[in-house]
C-alpha cells in the first residue's frame, strides 16, 4: 500500500513537471534555446507544473485507482486517461477566462497544446508509476 502510494506521488509529479514542460514548449516555440531563456522557461514550466498537479490529482488518483483496480497496464489507457483530464482542464479554463459562448469557439492551438500535454503526462506517469511486468524466469 505504502508502495502504490509513493509511485502513485512520484508518477503525479513526473506527469506534472512533463505537462508542464510541453505546456512551456508550445509558448516559446521555435525560440525554445535563444539567448539565455532557458533558466526562465524552466521557471515557467515549474510554475505549469504545479497548476497542473493542482487541477489533475484528483483526477488522476481516479484514474490511477481503476487502473490498478482492473490491473491495466496499457500505454493506450495512460495516453487516453491524460488527454482526457488535460482536456477536462482546458474547458474548465475556456470557460473560466471567457464564458460559455466564447468557449464553444475553440483555440485550437491552445488546445493542440493542452492535449499534447495530456499526452505526454500520461505516459510520464505510466513510466514512472506503473509496475513493471515481471518476465517468467525459463530455468
Amino acid at each position: 500500500m505504502l508502495l502504490s502510494l509513493v509511485r502513485f506521488v512520484l508518477g503525479l509529479a513526473a506527469a506534472a513537471l512533463v505537462a508542464g514542460a510541453v505546456q512551456v514548449a508550445f509558448v516559446a516555440g521555435g525560440d525554445l534555446f535563444a539567448g539565455g531563456r532557458l533558466e526562465r522557461l524552466g521557471t515557467l514550466a515549474l510554475l505549469a507544473a504545479v497548476q497542473s498537479a493542482v487541477f489533475a490529482a484528483p483526477f488522476a488518483l481516479l484514474a490511477a485507482g481503476l487502473a490498478s483496480r482492473l490491473t491495466i497496464r496499457s500505454r493506450l489507457y495512460f495516453a487516453a486517461a491524460g488527454v482526457a483530464i488535460a482536456l477536462a482542464g482546458f474547458f474548465v479554463q475556456s470557460l473560466r477566462e471567457t464564458g460559455v459562448e466564447a468557449a464553444l469557439s475553440l483555440n485550437r492551438y491552445a488546445l493542440a497544446a493542452y492535449a499534447a500535454s495530456g499526452l505526454a503526462a500520461g505516459l510520464a506517469y505510466r513510466l514512472v508509476a506503473v509496475p513493471k511486468r515481471r518476465q517468467p524466469d525459463l530455468n
